[in-house]
């Protein structure tokens, strides 16, 4: 019997400590949830060939565009809890660890476009950042909140976007299948004249169950982690760092908003800060 209460308990933990992308940021507006597809669950999903993976389960549609312009900071921000914006709790807890990665595609309407039809391209990634210790962009992530921030690439072509905000928790990812999948897609629409078109993945397609990111044991010391998915478009992906990584927060938690809107905000709106 006391083994059983253990085993629930635990897996209740592990749920509890499940989340979500909820809410984005553009150069410091909180735009909340208002061009979000806010999956239905926190549930991860496991399955690299589902098409699941691209936009999570059946996630709820949504009519909301941002107005992003190439160049700007745009901010996802993940928390356990529907609506949670509290910083006293860990963004993805259970000792969740692993790295994020963000992608865009290119579409023609985003309020409809379906994920795993898309073209997907890597915007921004962080795996481990520092191996003394081992220290996850997970980590990274509650450090900041549930934050984290990357650049829309300065040349890409203007029109219709998704961009797909994911972490992949390794905790128990030793065996195949084991690695949880959580992600969100948010519809954007981006501004001024570039061009680039950079080269594309599909997504399912884009892992395999047994790539070195997916299939591994995090709980041995660790030199390196090769970060899954293709190389991020016109960026660099952190080095892994020899030493203890910073643990100060760069978001400003002070003014984090424990509401959130679902209106896509007016132009002009004041912001606050980054991640």
């Amino acid at each position: 019997m006391l083994a059983k209460l253990v085993v629930a308990a635990s897996l209740a933990a592990s749920v509890a400590a499940h989340a979500t992308f909820q809410e984005m940021w553009i150069n410091g507006v909180d735009q909340g949830s208002s061009c979000v597809r806010l999956p239905q669950s926190n549930s991860p999903v496991t399955s690299v060939t589902s098409p699941d993976i691209a936009c999570n389960v059946n996630a709820h549609p949504s009519s909301g565009i941002c107005e992003v312009m190439p160049g700007d900071e745009v901010t996802v921000e993940m928390h356990q809890q529907p609506n949670d914006r509290s910083c006293a709790n860990e963004a993805i807890g259970g000792d969740h660890y692993g790295p994020i990665n963000i992608y865009m595609a290119k579409v023609s309407d985003a309020t409809s476009a379906v994920g795993s039809s898309a073209q997907w391209f890597k915007v921004s990634e962080m795996g481990l950042p520092s191996n003394n210790p081992d220290y996850w962009a997970t980590e990274v992530l509650n450090d900041n909140c549930g934050h984290f921030t990357f650049k829309v690439p300065a040349d890409i072509a203007p029109g219709n976007y998704l961009i797909r905000a994911e972490v992949i928790a390794l905790h128990v990812a030793s065996q195949v299948g084991g690695a949880q999948f959580y992600m969100s897609c948010f519809q954007v629409n981006v501004g001024g004249s570039g061009s680039a078109n950079p080269p594309t993945v599909n997504i399912p397609g884009a892992y395999n169950a047994r790539d070195p990111g997916i299939l591994i044991n995090i709980y041995q010391p660790l030199s390196t982690y090769t970060i899954p998915g293709p190389a991020p478009f016109a960026t660099a992906s952190p080095a892994v760092a020899d030493t203890p990584y910073p643990t100060t927060a760069t978001w400003n938690t002070a003014l984090q908003p424990s509401s959130v809107p679902t209106a896509v905000p007016a132009a002009g709106a004041k912001g606050i800060g980054k991640a």
